[in-house]
């Protein structure tokens, strides 16, 4: 079929002037050669169709864009190539498998639009050259080149292969190795282009030199590549011969043989538990079989390097003269009596005998009483390590047991993390913040932390990575908590509890020249002879500028005023006097106050009476508010009260009710009324039993029309039987009361006892009463 196809090619070339065009994309087809096409295009489709009713002959152009779905003239190349049609197969998806064979070079002239295709006028190119020896060495050339460039590039293929010695016609040689070559379109089409022949050779004769020396590049790349990976293979293999001559011999030696050396002197020195010594043997035996290079020994290595560096003997020696060990601590906290004689107990006890076990402390207080300093304090007055941690927001166990090996960059946990640190496994560990452990789907914390913080478990302590147990019995635990509800019970029960209340403005007062202001001087670059703060300057920071059971605003506020002296002492330094800070000069320094407590009032009406809280600031004291009005026997309640105090109103409304003869009201008296109790702050929550008395005094008041003094507040939980339980927090409730002015306080008659405990500073000048049922109660307040 060719070769009819040739033979009307010879015969019809002088006529071929107008051809149906067919636009083709990615390709570049060249005259002499057989090319298969995928038409699809409707337009292209009936071209073909035109053809083959008429001479099949085409005509086949580039497009200059691939993404041009119907080109116009203008994006089509104007050197195309006329070709015959050899074979149609019309394909099941209406598309057209063609094959064609190009035999010459065309110029379009001109198109017209012919129904739905486009029919050109062509000027068909021919190439005509001398047989000079000069075109003999560049075909000569030409051929040599493309052997080479056939031989370098793998992409070829053994079809891609052209004899091309035997070829007589250069134009057809320059046709056949254009077709061949892996370059861009453009470039195709750039030779494709060129008429003239001897410029043609030129230009495949560079290209050819370019793709070869790439590819020669190409060739070195990969050779080098292989060269080293071949190496690496060799190694191996050489080195696996070379393991099993010495295992034959009798010999062993490894890539890690040194390391491993260093390894086992140090666990020489370090005398480790026999489970821990084990289990470093079986990771250097493990280390010394591995290959070089493999990433498990990278693991095996940090394993080994952890286990030897905890201190599985290293111990501090306690300082057991209990004097000097007072003495540290009075220099750094004032007060916190039950805090420093724990400790000083503690001390005492391992003075007299060394089996001992060290106790695990659980301070709980304010925000800012020094709960955390004071763990410092406590190593150094032990005369030991201090390390800590803060929980504050653990969710992962793995924080507190660490991550199994089988992980990528695992580790110990904290726990273990802050042994290394200390370097001794007798330290001081605080852990900060236990009330606040979270617990998601990784984990229970706090589960974790129990094994640690037993002192009849934690001397075989087992974290997760390492696997083998680790003595924390000597290690003195210290926690710290603001409140104790939040903590889980088996963990709380396994922690001796010492509660820090809030200081009093004394202590505050004290603290501050002794220990604040010293600190803060040296902190802002100033001494004692810049400034003076006066007492009564002292004292309206401490009432009037903070509100907190602790110390940190009082600092912050000493720190702002020093500040500004700074400032001043910086601008006038050659000029600067001594500053003495008043009372008065607060507001230039510190602006208005910040914070101001609530004061005993004026009581205007009845049903108004004075309660007393415990909030995370300290003690506080709050007013309750009852009104009536005709209605239908409801209680309203509100201020943001939680369900507890909504039921201690629900308590005192009862009793009230129940004996309504005693207290001198109607049987039904509440039937025609509706009572409102209130307590103000109504954006704060509010919640707890100990505002039950305060909620049934307020009752009273109000239903009996009788004022309750503004000195007297009071405290406790009652029941509807009127019975009153004790309450918690009752040292900040005192303080609350004497910041504000009260003199009078009702208690519970089970808190007395706790009376000889609370510093007498704080009791002096307060009236305590102790009751234990609301008829006394009663009876004090409305009947003396």
């Amino acid at each position: 079929m060719a070769t009819r196809a040739k033979k009307k090619n010879t015969e019809s070339i002088v006529d071929f002037k107008s051809a149906p065009l067919i636009p083709i994309r990615n390709v570049v087809i060249f005259p002499n050669i057989v090319q298969p096409l995928t038409v699809g295009r409707i337009k292209s489709i009936n071209a073909i169709e035109a053809a083959l009713k008429k001479d099949r002959f085409i005509v086949v152009s580039t497009q200059k864009s691939e993404f041009v779905e119907d080109p116009k003239p203008e994006e089509l190349f104007d050197v195309g190539v006329g070709a015959e049609i050899i074979q149609v197969i019309r394909l099941p998806d209406s598309t057209l498998r063609v094959i064609i064979e190009g035999f010459s070079r065309v110029k379009i002239k001109d198109f017209q639009a012919v129904r739905d295709y486009y029919e050109v006028e062509i000027e068909p190119i021919s190439s005509s050259y001398s047989n000079t020896h000069f075109m003999q060495a560049l075909k000569k050339e030409l051929i040599d080149s493309y052997d080479q460039y056939y031989q370098m590039n793998k992409r070829l293929s053994p079809e891609n292969y052209i004899d091309l010695i035997n070829i007589k016609d250069l134009d057809r040689i320059t046709d056949m190795i254009s077709s061949a070559l892996i370059i861009s379109v453009e470039e195709k089409q750039k030779i494709l282009g060129e008429i003239d022949l001897k410029n043609r050779i030129r230009q495949l004769i560079e290209i050819l030199k370019r793709e070869i020396s790439i590819l020669d590049l190409q060739s070195k790349i990969d050779n080098d590549v292989k060269s080293k990976f071949d190496k690496t293979q060799k190694e191996y293999f050489l080195r696996e011969q070379l393991k099993a001559i010495q295992k034959e011999l009798g010999e062993t030696e490894s890539e890690y043989s040194d390391e491993v050396k260093k390894y086992r002197d140090k666990m020489g020195k370090l005398n480790l538990p026999e489970e821990a010594k084990k289990a470093v043997e079986e990771e250097l035996n493990r280390l010394m079989k591995m290959p070089p290079m493999m990433a498990e020994a990278g693991v095996v290595r940090n394993y080994i390097e952890w286990v030897l560096s905890l201190p599985w003997n290293s111990e501090s020696e306690d300082q057991l003269v209990l004097a000097n060990a007072k003495t540290s601590l009075d220099e750094d906290h004032y007060g916190l009596k039950d805090v420093k004689e724990r400790i000083l107990e503690y001390l005492a006890v391992k003075k007299l005998s060394q089996q001992i076990k060290a106790p695990i402390l659980c301070l709980v207080g304010p925000p800012g009483v020094g709960k955390t300093s004071l763990g410092k304090s406590v190593a150094k007055a032990m005369n030991r390590k201090f390390v800590r941690m803060s929980l504050g927001g653990i969710r992962d166990e793995a924080e507190i047991r660490g991550h199994r090996r089988t992980y990528i960059g695992a580790l110990p946990g904290r726990i273990i993390q802050g042994m290394k640190q200390a370097g001794t496994k007798n330290p001081v560990f605080l852990l900060d913040e236990i009330d606040k452990i979270g617990t998601d789907f990784r984990g229970d914390p706090s589960s974790a932390l129990l094994e640690a913080l037993d002192p009849e478990q934690n001397a075989s302590f087992s974290d997760h990575f390492l696997e083998v147990p680790f003595d924390l019995s000597k290690v003195f635990f210290i926690t710290t908590a603001n409140v104790v509800h939040t903590i889980p019970p088996a963990l709380r029960d396994r922690m001796e509890i010492i509660n820090l209340s809030g200081y009093t403005e004394p202590e505050k007062k004290h603290i501050a020249e002794d220990f604040l202001i010293p600190k803060q001087l040296a902190a802002n670059g100033l001494n004692k002879k810049d400034v003076l703060i006066k007492e009564e300057a002292l004292d309206k920071i401490i009432s009037e500028y903070t509100r907190e059971a602790g110390l940190r605003s009082l600092e912050r506020q000493i720190a702002k005023i020093f500040r500004k002296i700074a400032l001043q002492k910086a601008m006038k330094e050659e000029t600067f006097k001594k500053l003495t800070v008043k009372a008065n000069d607060l507001i230039d320094y510190l602006r208005l106050p910040s914070f101001r407590h609530e004061e005993k009032g004026k009581v205007l009406d009845s049903g108004i009476v004075t309660g007393l809280s415990v909030t995370e600031f300290g003690g506080e004291i709050l007013f309750i508010e009852s009104n009536k009005m005709v209605g239908k026997g409801n209680l309203i309640l509100t201020g943001q009260l939680g369900d507890v105090m909504k039921e201690s109103a629900t308590a005192a409304m009862s009793y009230i009710r129940s004996r309504s003869e005693y207290f001198n009201f109607p049987l039904n008296f509440n039937e025609s009324l509706d009572i409102h109790i209130h307590v103000p702050e109504g954006a704060i929550p509010k919640d707890g039993p100990s505002a039950g008395v305060t909620i049934f005094t307020s009752l009273m008041s109000l239903l009996k029309q009788k004022k309750v003094s503004g000195n007297i507040a009071m405290t406790g939980e009652i029941t509807i039987k009127g019975r009153i339980l004790p309450i918690g927090g009752l040292k900040d409730k005192l303080l609350a009361a004497k910041r504000a002015g009260i003199t009078t306080i009702y208690i519970p008659k089970e808190n007395e006892k706790e009376l000889f405990d609370i510093a007498k500073d704080i009791t002096k000048d307060l009236t305590i009463i102790a009751v234990e049922h609301l008829d006394e109660l009663y009876h004090y307040i409305f009947e003396r």
